[in-house]
């Protein structure tokens, strides 16, 4: 993976904790080896949630939420107003048993807003 940017820890709610990592992508393939080499670290692989989006120039529009129902949408569409394309962003959640309800998607926008302003930077 060329250019990846991983920020960890982003934030923690009531024991929920969220980090986001993304980088450059070519094609689905390029997804699935993307979440492949994440899921390696044994801490990524244990995570809850793994949401993620890309928007590829030869598939368009991916997501997947990985069990957190609409994650994946709200990433794609920060990405869609970016203009970010053949880029992943992947947000992992960590959950500890409490819900967090509509301030789950709250959380995955801080994650993504993180992501661009560090890829902006060139960090």
């Amino acid at each position: 993976m060329t250019r990846l940017l991983q920020i960890d820890p982003v934030l923690s709610d009531r024991g929920s904790r969220y980090a986001v990592t993304g980088g450059p992508v070519e094609g689905r393939d390029g997804v699935e080896e993307f979440l492949a080499d994440l899921k390696r670290s044994k801490k990524y692989a244990r995570a809850t949630h793994n949401s993620w989006a890309a928007i590829l120039s030869d598939s368009g529009a991916q997501k997947g939420d990985d069990g957190e129902a609409g994650a994946g949408a709200v990433i794609l569409r920060m990405l869609e107003r970016e203009g970010l394309s053949d880029h992943i962003v992947v947000v992992t959640r960590w959950y500890c048993g409490v819900r967090l309800g509509g301030d789950r998607f709250a959380h995955v926008v801080t994650c993504v807003r993180r992501w661009l302003e560090g890829w902006r930077a060139g960090l």
